[in-house]
Parts: C-alpha cells; structure tokens; sequence
C-alpha cells in the first residue's frame, strides 16, 4: 500500500510524506524539508509522525522553500538524506556527518516497501530533480517546481494513479502583479514555475483510466486562487471541480492512499 500526505506547499516551505506498506514493514520518505525543524516537527505531529518514522529525506534542489531544516533534521535524528550532486555543491558542500547519499536522474532509491525514482526537470536550480513512487503496483509522481514539461518529464508521469503537480499562477494575475519585471519573467519562463494552463495540459497528456487522484500544489498566494486552478485542471481532465485537491500553504493534505484500481472515473 502506497499513501501520501503533503504538509504544505507554497513560496514559505514545502515537505511531503510518502509512506509505504509491505506486510508489517512500514517505511516513510519525507520529500523536501522546507519548513524550520519546530514548524516541521509540528507538521508531522498534525500526521501522526515524529522525525524518529522518518526512514530517509529527499531534497529535490537547493531552494530555501525546499531545503529548510534538511541538514539539522538529518544530522539530529541519523536520518539518510538523498539529492543530487549539483543540489549538494549549490548548498555549498555542507557535512551531512555520512549520512549524505547522491541522488541520480533514473537511478532507483530502494526504501524497502517502495522505491522512489528520481528524474530530472527543467527548473532554475543547479540540478533539480523529482520523484515517482511506487511499491510496485501503485504509481506516484510529486512534481512541485518546472517551467515546463520535457519530454522526459511526460514519460515518468505516464500510468501514475497519482499526481501532486504544480499549478502555481494565473497569467493574467501575474502580469498584473506588483511583481518586478524580472520576476515576472523569471516565473514565468521556461525554467520557472508552471500556469494553470500548463498543468492542465501535461494532465490532459498524461490521462488515463486508473489516474485517481490530482493535487495541485505550489499555489502562489499573490497570483492563483485555488478555485482557479481547481477549474482549470479539472476541465482537462473532465473531472469535477472538486475532485482536484489542493494542498495548502498551512494544512498540507489529508493523508492520501495512491489507489491502483484500474476502474474508470
């Protein structure tokens, strides 16, 4: 068994759980660490986790929002941590005490219960990578910052049942923004955040009968509304509005099971 629960996304931290069952063996994975490590202890306690379930952390790139308390985390509770090499020489090659292991574009990360694969997207960070899960029938990918969707990006969301995707802004509201130009530009392009409606044109893309569940994620607060983004990625899909969740900057999500069944919405 396979579930998820984010614990909050957005421009102030983002940090997901992933949990795998297998018989009695339960392992967790916790994707990115962007919160202090009191804020985030708290988070987990709202889960029904301390940072001693945690099994490994994965650290998708090096941006504040993402990285947070990772290397307190890791080094006060032995907790392995995984990213990429380019990830580790942009946060300046810091010591993880040996706990420190190099993440690769398609190199399978066993954690027993499930494997995460890493894979690569173009995002303006030194060597951005996300992830699909799966324990082997039930697919995951969380896919939180990218400018846009490489092909090599469709190819490791197709036959998920779950997706926790970005859907960070409006365009017509960020251009509208008190923005700076530059800001503007860089949201906006190739290596930035992802538009509603480029969201819900990888959804549209990567649609099949077993995709069960949609979270939209990474929701600027000063150029999205949930609403909007629920509307657009559900009119992709031809789902109802409210069968796209929609994990927010303080409550996350509820825990999500990734359900297999193959039946059609």
């Amino acid at each position: 068994m396979l579930r998820f629960k984010n614990l909050g996304s957005g421009s102030s931290g983002n940090a997901t759980v992933v949990e795998g069952r297998c018989g009695a063996q339960v392992h967790r994975l916790l994707i990115d660490c962007g919160f202090g490590i009191r804020q985030l202890q708290t988070r987990l306690a709202q889960a029904q986790l301390q940072p001693e379930d945690l099994d490994a952390i994965f650290i998708t790139h090096e941006h504040s929002d993402h990285i947070g308390c990772a290397q307190a985390l890791a080094v006060r509770y032995r907790i392995p941590i995984w990213m990429s090499e380019g990830t580790h020489a942009a946060l300046g090659a810091p010591d993880f005490d040996g706990l420190m292991h190099v993440a690769r574009d398609m190199e399978n990360i066993d954690l027993g219960s499930f494997q995460a694969r890493p894979f690569t997207v173009p995002h303006d960070a030194r060597e951005p990578l996300q992830l699909r899960c799966s324990d082997g029938a039930a697919h995951l990918a969380v896919l939180t910052d990218l400018g846009h969707a490489s092909a090599h990006v469709l190819e490791q969301l197709q036959g998920c049942h779950a997706l926790m995707i970005e859907a960070n802004h409006d365009p017509d509201m960020l251009q509208a923004s008190r923005y700076p130009p530059f800001l503007k530009r860089r949201v906006s392009g190739l290596y930035g955040h992802l538009a509603n409606g480029a969201t819900a044109e990888i959804l549209r893309t990567v649609q099949h009968a077993g995709l069960r569940q949609v979270v939209a994620a990474h929701l600027s607060a000063q150029n999205n509304v949930p609403g909007l983004a629920q509307q657009t990625l559900a009119a992709a899909l031809g789902w109802a509005v409210e069968d796209i969740l929609v994990a927010s900057p303080t409550q996350g999500t509820d825990w999500l099971q990734v359900d297999a069944d193959p039946q059609e919405r």
